[in-house]
């Protein structure tokens, strides 16, 4: 007869099993949904996910919580990430209606159809009743679940143990550095050429992609990269898939699309697979799951000596598309500081300002003291005062993100406090591998994924955002290595 606890493990492994199914569903949206059939596709969703609500929400799986509960001290400490993680999610689940999840299935993807036809046009409007909706939807599940403060519990949801306060003491103390190094910055002679590269084919950008993606660590056998309107990673231990989107007139920015999201793709790859479906096999939360991704993407794929070893290749590959442009020229591009209207193209100093004023328009959406047909002017506003720069339509504004579009509503902040965790397990890198940027010279990156398979991808959930860290670096979050990285990175390329 089985364990409580194998018992368990199964329910949650058959509710995973379910739930990819609608990634999978979902991915397929993303990348290869002929236009005609999305109606047909949210008609899908909605009647597919009760069937994962109902498979996660099983009685059986509070009846082996029960008899885990009832053995206290006696559990295994895997029993007790089981026990304590798999309580949490059972009890947010089964206070949410059935009704409830189709009828947020439905909306997310009619939503996300809404958003990417608006999107072309900067028409707001058409994308209004959705986001109202969207809102709406949002506000009224963390009322069934019980929360006090609706965006607090949104925020915790992606990212376990932070909270609206402490976002807002890690942001203030980002921002009161940040500011004043991003313009003096700006404000440098110092000018990089923008998008050197540009109108090479496709076929060769996926293929140099693809190159150094798979150097990197990503595992092709378990994963894929697709084209989609805006680059998300999905999936699983067995099953990964990435997007990029690639641009003409900047070739670089789908190269670092890409190298973002084999971050994500590695961290799940990297799970511990005998515990895939359980919390033990899962990822933290999207901050320590952004930090995974940054860190790739920027203090590894922006590092001079990364360049020093791909250069030469791209310059084979691309030619004659770099002929006329020297290693110093390339390096400052690809390390462009600029003001930027959009957070996907912006660059490392200036980013974290774009997520700042993100986190401020959606804490006032959920408490309604931002009206929705006042967010293009406020979010014009906002970038103006935190960016230097305003959006000449709605494309370019609010309407350049999809996260709104499905109800992600709290995931923004994990984008800033993954570079922050970026930076301080950077550090942490360095201090036990001081010479780890002389492997990326040489293209081997495997003892930075070790480092990181070690110390964060194996430990699942058993701990919450800042515990986590805390036992890596020895701190909770701070803004101070953030900080110092930029003032490394980009001091000696623009402050000379």
């Amino acid at each position: 007869m089985p364990t409580p606890a194998e018992t368990l493990i199964a329910d949650l492994r058959k509710a995973t099993l379910l739930n990819s199914i609608a990634g999978i569903l979902d991915w397929d949206q993303q990348v290869n949904l002929p236009p005609g059939s999305t109606e047909w596709r949210a008609r899908q969703m909605e009647v597919f996910s009760p069937l994962c609500h109902k498979a996660a929400t099983h009685p059986r799986i509070g009846r082996s919580l029960d008899a885990l509960d009832a053995k206290g001290e006696a559990t295994t400490a895997e029993e007790k990430v089981l026990r304590r993680c798999a309580r949490r999610d059972y009890e947010r689940l089964t206070k949410l209606p059935a009704r409830f999840v189709a009828q947020k299935a439905l909306l997310d993807s009619r939503s996300f159809q809404a958003w990417s036809e608006a999107k072309k046009n900067g028409d707001f409007k058409k994308f209004a009743p959705f986001l109202t909706k969207e809102i709406t939807l949002s506000r009224k599940r963390a009322a069934l679940i019980g929360a006090l403060d609706p965006y607090g519990e949104m925020i915790d949801s992606f990212s376990p143990g932070m909270t609206v306060g402490r976002i807002e003491e890690l942001f203030s103390e980002l921002k009161a550095g940040l500011v004043p190094l991003s313009e003096k910055i700006l404000a440098s002679p110092v000018k990089a050429k923008p998008d050197l590269i540009r109108d090479v084919p496709t076929e060769k950008q996926l293929s140099f992609l693809k190159k150094v993606t798979a150097a990197l660590g990503y595992d092709y056998s378990r994963g894929r990269v697709d084209v989609s309107e805006h680059p998300f990673s999905t999936g699983n231990y067995f099953d990964n898939r990435i997007t990029t989107h690639f641009k003409q007139d900047n070739v670089i920015s789908s190269l670092f699309s890409s190298i973002h999201e084999t971050g994500h793709a590695m961290y799940e790859q990297g799970l511990p697979p005998e515990w895939i479906g359980t919390p033990l096999g899962e990822a933290v939360g999207m901050a320590v799951h952004e930090s995974q991704s940054r860190l790739w993407e920027n203090q590894v794929g922006r590092s001079r000596a990364f360049w020093k070893y791909w250069e030469p290749i791209m310059r084979r590959e691309f030619s004659p598309h770099l002929d006329a442009v020297s290693f110093e020229e390339l390096y400052l591009s690809i390390n462009e500081v600029s003001r930027c209207l959009v957070r996907t193209d912006s660059n490392e100093v200036t980013y974290n300002l774009h997520v700042i004023l993100r986190f401020e328009l959606e804490k006032r959406l959920i408490d309604g003291s931002l009206q929705i047909k006042e967010l293009p002017a406020e979010w014009n506003r906002l970038s103006q005062e935190l960016l230097g720069v305003t959006p000449r339509n709605n494309t370019e504004g609010c309407l350049q993100d999809v996260h709104w579009a499905t109800g992600l509503f709290g995931y923004f902040p994990s984008y800033c406090l993954g570079n922050m965790i970026a930076a301080q397990l950077w550090y942490a890198v360095h201090k036990e591998i001081p010479a780890i940027e002389e492997d990326f010279a040489i293209g081997k990156f495997d003892r930075l994924l070790g480092w990181l398979r070690t110390h964060v991808h194996c430990k699942g959930r058993r701990l919450e955002t800042e515990e986590l860290l805390e036992e890596v670096t020895g701190e909770k979050i701070s803004p101070k290595y953030l900080l110092k990285y930029l003032s490394e990175r980009y001091g000696p390329l623009y402050l000379r």
